[in-house]
């Protein structure tokens, strides 16, 4: 199931980022930039290892996993956390913990696109992304 996400995924719609950052305590002069970014996602699939590489003109971010396994990684806002991502009723699901805190990332194809909600407490963001052919 987890193949479906593979491809790379251009964004093409964003509601509440600026919000979502601002809840998890982003800088000001990061959220002005981030906020204004369009990131391309590549998903790759190697076996057992899934390869999710965030690029845009602010910034890159890659993760190499298991599905399951925890592992330790700094966020692209420099957050040093604990980032744990499963598959859940087709969706895939990254939690990133730090600081006692908690924020999720849900990745769900509907209709041939990529939805990514963010979740932080009230901070809520929803993206959309398209498969590049």
């Amino acid at each position: 199931m987890v193949d479906a996400f593979s491809g790379t995924w251009k964004l093409v719609d964003s509601k509440n980022f600026y919000d979502y950052m601002r809840s998890i305590s982003v800088g000001f002069a990061t959220r002005q930039v981030a906020n204004m970014t369009k990131p391309t996602t590549i998903i790759k699939i190697n076996g057992d290892t899934i390869t999710i590489k965030t690029q845009s003109t602010f910034k890159n971010l890659e993760i190499s996993f298991k599905l399951g396994v925890e592992f330790d990684k700094t966020t692209a806002d420099d957050r040093k956390a604990k980032f744990t991502l499963t598959l859940d009723g087709g969706k895939l699901v990254h939690v990133q913990k730090w600081d006692r805190q908690e924020t999720k990332l849900v990745r769900e194809l509907v209709n041939g696109k990529l939805l990514l909600t963010l979740t932080h407490g009230i901070g809520v963001c929803t993206s959309t992304y398209e498969k590049e052919a």
